[in-house]
């Protein structure tokens, strides 16, 4: 039972770690900013 917990925590770890990487390691200035002719064409 505890080794099933353990590889559940350990997937979950690993399930966090992947978000976190792919939410912080983007651009370092972030977004580029949006052009006057791109958000006319938003709703």
């Amino acid at each position: 039972m505890l080794l099933i917990l353990l590889e559940a925590l350990l997937a979950l770890l690993l399930l966090v770690g992947i978000v976190w990487w792919t939410m912080f390691s983007g651009r370092q200035g972030g977004e580029p900013p949006v052009e006057e002719e791109e958000r006319e064409k938003k709703p």
